[in-house]
């Protein structure tokens, strides 16, 4: 951290001290490796093995296949200089030489003509004094905002789970009316005893977290080379959180061994320090499942992308009250939506239909939880 010849913006080590990251452990994208705050930001999410930004574009220049290469930097990740070896003489001497062809001082590629670019102006048809000029279509007052370095992350992070995991979504409806009654009654007691206030929120996780442990394939991982499923026999409990400048999902560890107050507190813990901003890298690292959860917000339903690497995520939507049937008489009773989105590639329909069935049968009759 104190290092004065690591490569780091004034950012990046503001923003590794605050977090408790070793730059040295963090491979930076910028100019001649130079770390910048994002490398610090996504330096908590990377998985094991991988390659640098940096690497990548060397040997993408180089067409390069880099499946082969063991990597030497933090929990295997390729580095340039493991590109570098790998090219052997195909590569300049001096490691450093490589890096102008690719970046601007900035680190963003470089933008050096194409081949066909000349040919492409000279073949371009010459501008006719007689043509009229083309007019831009007039736009309203616009204001642009950079997306901050959390935003980035939550985009690279939401596209990368999008386009890699095959999903589909189970959508139901559960009869709220015996767990709100259970919160009513545990509401005081719990209060008296803890200062905290139980929400519905609160029923919902124990409900979710007693269920997964009954399904295993719902709270696995898949592993990077997608040969093998990690089946958890803990859980480790995400609950996104939002926040004007984007999303944080903080996790309870080992949730399966709490009880309802237990589970009410930690939730409350990290949920506070997520919106002040004091949460650490470990609080947000080894999820096995995640929820999140838009009710208070009068969302009637709908789906979430998977957060990675999770196989699903539950979403909760609002409760509202509606006419249903119960023994042969319409009732009205608190029904609320909720949706399942699951990676096809480790769980398959039935098994979320069961998990799903499970917990909406749990949800219906709560007692069981309190034992």
């Amino acid at each position: 951290m104190g290092n004065d010849k690591l490569r780091a913006t004034p950012a990046a080590r503001s923003l590794a001290q605050r977090m408790g990251v070793d730059l040295n452990a963090i491979a930076g994208s910028g100019y001649k490796g130079r770390i910048h705050a994002e490398d610090v930001a996504e330096f908590s999410y990377e998985k094991a093995g991988g390659i640098t930004p940096l690497a990548k574009k060397i040997a993408d220049a180089f067409g390069l296949d880099t499946s082969s290469i063991q990597g030497s930097g933090f929990r295997g990740k390729i580095t340039r200089a493991d590109v570098a070896k790998a090219l052997g003489g195909r590569y300049y001497p001096n490691l450093e030489d490589i890096i102008d062809p690719f970046t601007d001082t900035d680190g963003a590629v470089a933008s050096a003509p194409a081949a066909g670019s000349a040919a492409a102006k000279a073949s371009a048809p010459a501008s006719s004094p007689a043509a009229p000029a083309a007019t831009a279509a007039p736009k309203g007052d616009i204001e642009i905002v950079p997306m901050n370095m959390m935003r980035r992350v939550i985009a690279k992070r939401m596209a990368d789970s999008y386009f890699s995991a095959p999903t589909f979504v189970l959508n139901y409806e559960v009869d709220m009316y015996e767990a709100t009654k259970l919160r009513k009654q545990l509401l005081e007691p719990i209060k008296e005893k803890t200062g905290k206030k139980l929400t519905v929120t609160d029923i919902i996780s124990i409900a979710v977290v007693r269920t997964l442990m009954n399904h295993p394939y719902i709270n696995a991982t898949l592993s990077a080379d997608g040969s093998q499923i990690e089946l958890h026999n803990y859980v480790n409990f995400a609950m996104a959180v939002g926040m004007d400048e984007g999303l944080l999902v903080p996790v309870v560890h080992g949730a399966e061994k709490l009880g309802l107050v237990d589970l009410m507190l930690r939730l409350k813990d990290i949920t506070e320090r997520a919106v002040g901003k004091k949460l650490t890298p470990a609080d947000q690292e080894g999820s096995t499942f995640t929820i999140s959860n838009l009710g208070m917000y009068g969302v009637e339903s709908f789906t979430s992308i998977i957060n990675q690497p999770n196989s699903a995520i539950l979403s909760i939507a609002g409760t509202k009250e509606m006419p249903v049937v119960r023994n042969g008489e319409v009732v009205i009773r608190p029904i609320m939506k909720m949706s399942l989105t699951s990676d096809h590639r480790v769980i398959n329909g039935l098994a979320a239909a069961k998990f799903m069935q499970e917990l909406k049968a749990t949800l219906e009759s709560p007692l069981p939880l309190l034992v």
